[in-house]
């Protein structure tokens, strides 16, 4: 035992602090229980199975973490330690919960993230003071109504489980200030939970939304919205009603649209919704006057509203290859409204395939470029792009017409032949060292001499 802090009575010593973490302990012995004055433990760390039958006798005992410990069950009569207030009980082996789990009146904070719960039990309802809830890492398939009875609650994580809806009951927090329900099967949020007017951090990031309850925009509070990777089509109108709102991010969706109404989000500093099917953006992004980043990579977009150029944009991101932050844009005329429009050579977009993605980090447009991938939409537009010119001096056969015919399929832009040249050059042999590609080299490097001397 490391004893931090002691008090002496009649020359007997009390330990107030026991440090156990990561101390190759084996076993806490039964005896424990004399250290009557005991008020905050650490066995995390240790390979340990079990608690003591007797550790419940520690009454005075306010703070303990039993951490990574291959714990498999707490004592059934762990409610006896009433004045426990942080209980750590993280990266476990915990299949359940004990009833009397419901006695401690004083908990603020409950960690058991990373355990094997298959099941909340409904007494969990009864931590009228708890603060902090951490459930992230485990099995459940759902979360019990009496939840929202932890009128206390400033954070529940629920992360990594396997939800597929939250209890309408959720409204009854309305302490709830974080909540956090990433990677689940979630379709829809309740709509109670435009209740939790003092939300500030909501991520529902990788689930499978479908749609975004209108009532988010009552949650008046919410500085920070995380939708990547979900299902979505649209956002709601009443997202522009959210007037804290910092960060915005809607990444790897199917939105085939904006609100107009994300103007009046006007605190909004970053806005991403890359990889996206968006064909435009509404000119009314403008009224977001506090915006800085604004991500649209990956989508269908033709031109950018020139309203963009009221505000004082950071970073505007087009394409995943973007070797800068900002561009230099040419104003034109959209030909069908005659409406002002802002356009450069990464417009119109052509979103890379889902499969290329995985690649960029590494090699970016080299990887697509060497290896020859193209997707649905480039091919769309090489086809439309086709033009002929022929020498034809008088009327021939159809195959000889063929044969003196000179096709032009999906040129770039010249700037962007003179950046691939460029990039091609310069990173050949870091191609060749990423890729490990010393039996096929000189396949790969006739593929970058055709590239560059097209160009």
């Amino acid at each position: 035992f490391q004893c931090r802090c002691c008090t002496v009575l009649d020359d007997v010593f009390f330990p107030l602090f026991f440090s156990f973490s990561s101390a190759d302990i084996p076993e806490i012995p039964e005896s424990i229980s004399f250290c009557k004055a005991l008020q905050v433990a650490d066995f995390s760390g240790n390979p340990l199975t079990r608690l003591p039958e007797s550790f419940p006798e520690l009454q005075n005992l306010t703070c303990l973490s039993v951490n990574d410990i291959s714990l498999q069950a707490l004592p059934e009569n762990i409610g006896n330690l009433y004045n426990l207030a942080s209980l750590e009980l993280r990266e476990n082996l915990l299949t359940y919960l004990p009833e009397s789990l419901a006695q401690l009146q004083r908990l603020e904070e409950l960690d058991l993230g990373n355990n094997e719960l298959y099941h909340l039990p409904e007494t969990i309802g009864a931590l009228f003071n708890l603060k902090d809830l951490w459930l992230d890492g485990n099995q459940l398939a759902e979360i019990p109504q009496e939840v929202g009875n932890l009128k206390n609650l400033l954070c529940l994580d629920v992360s990594e489980n396997k939800l597929e809806c939250l209890p309408e009951e959720i409204n009854g927090l309305t302490s709830l200030t974080d909540l956090l329900v990433s990677q689940n099967l979630l379709q829809v949020l309740p709509d109670g939970i435009g209740k939790l007017r003092k939300l500030s951090i909501l991520k529902v990031d990788q689930n499978k939304l479908i749609q975004l309850t209108d009532s988010i925009g009552d949650c008046e509070s919410l500085t920070e919205l995380v939708l990547t990777e979900n299902q979505l089509q649209i956002l709601p109108k009443s997202i522009g009603k959210l007037k804290k709102l910092n960060n915005l991010n809607a990444d790897r969706n199917k939105l085939i649209s904006l609100p107009k109404e994300i103007g009046g989000c006007c605190s909004l500093n970053v806005f991403s919704v890359r990889d996206n099917r968006l064909s435009r953006i509404p000119s009314e992004i403008s009224q977001a006057t506090e915006l800085h980043v604004l991500d649209v990579a990956g989508n269908r977009l033709t031109y950018l509203p020139f309203s963009l150029t009221t505000l004082k944009l950071k970073a505007l991101w087009l394409s995943d290859n973007q070797s800068q932050p900002l561009l230099t844009f040419q104003t034109d005329t959209d030909p069908e409204t005659g409406e002002k429009i802002l356009t450069c050579v990464l417009l119109p977009q052509m979103p890379s395939e889902p499969g290329c993605q995985d690649n960029l980090p590494r090699c970016g447009a080299l990887e697509s470029l060497v290896n020859e991938m193209s997707d649905e939409t480039w091919n769309e537009r090489a086809v439309n792009r086709v033009s002929a010119i022929r020498f034809l001096e008088d009327e021939k056969d159809e195959e000889d017409n063929e044969m003196r015919t000179l096709l032009r399929r999906a040129t770039p832009h010249p700037g962007e032949l003179k950046n691939m040249k460029k990039t091609v050059e310069n990173l050949r042999n870091d191609m060749n060292a990423a890729k490990g590609l010393d039996s096929n080299k000189n396949e790969v490097n006739n593929a970058i001499d055709r590239v560059t001397t097209s160009v």
